[in-house]
């Protein structure tokens, strides 16, 4: 995909990885919507804000409507909660699969017709490495992350036919607000960023972000460790 050509939708663009995603194609010529549950919040020179609040089908349908122009949408919105899925609040679980579940894939359901009307491109999915190594604490985020893996792979199959790649991130923890409170080496979120458009660039379907990442793909076939 080439990125000067690209119109992009990138949500949860008012920090974090998404703030240095939606920076970075800017740099590139991208047209950027930076999607935020407060736009206000966008401080970015050059993009577009753009209302989204991802687990509010409202919220998505006006967005589809608004970026009727995209062909790049990178769901990158999310929560971590820290729930654990026997001892924790099972609101927060519920929490967790609203928006880091359903909400891409009610993004991804509305703007999929929007990307083929223009005539195809690409939905990119920030996954994590806990997609394939589920500790207990982190339970409800990794349930949750596993479940998203399995939506990106099905719904790559479902929208090849229609012109429009799917592809994903798995990384560890980045140097973002999410990550700020665990006391552990951390990737820089600007270097993941330059990975992912690298990635969406050669039409690459995964993107490993760091060597955490590529470990637990490694032991995806091992067998599970009693504690």
């Amino acid at each position: 995909m080439e990125l000067h050509e690209a119109i992009a939708v990138v949500t949860g663009a008012n920090r974090g990885l998404g703030r240095h995603l939606a920076a970075q194609l800017v740099e590139r010529g991208t047209k950027v919507y930076a999607a935020a549950r407060r736009p206000e919040s966008v401080d970015l020179p050059g993009v577009v804000p753009l209302r989204l609040d991802i687990t509010d089908p409202d919220s998505v349908r006006r967005a589809a409507e608004r970026a009727a122009d995209t062909t790049l949408l990178i769901n990158n919105a999310g929560i971590y909660t820290g729930a654990r899925l026997i001892e924790g609040d099972l609101a927060e679980v519920r929490e967790e699969l609203e928006t880091n579940f359903f909400g891409p894939l009610a993004v991804t359901r509305a703007f999929a017709p929007v990307i083929e009307r223009n005539g195809g491109g690409t939905v990119f999915n920030v996954l994590s490495a806990l997609s394939w190594w589920h500790p207990a604490g982190f339970g409800a985020y990794a349930a949750a992350k596993a479940a998203a893996w399995a939506q990106t792979n099905a719904v790559r199959e479902e929208l090849a036919p229609r012109g429009i790649k799917v592809a994903a991130l798995h990384v560890g923890l980045m140097d973002t607000d999410m990550a700020a409170a665990l006391p552990v080496a951390k990737a820089d979120p600007g270097e993941i960023a330059a990975k992912v458009l690298a990635g969406i660039e050669t039409g690459r379907p995964e993107v490993l972000g760091d060597e955490v990442t590529r470990r637990a793909k490694r032991n995806l076939a091992a067998l599970p460790v009693a504690p």
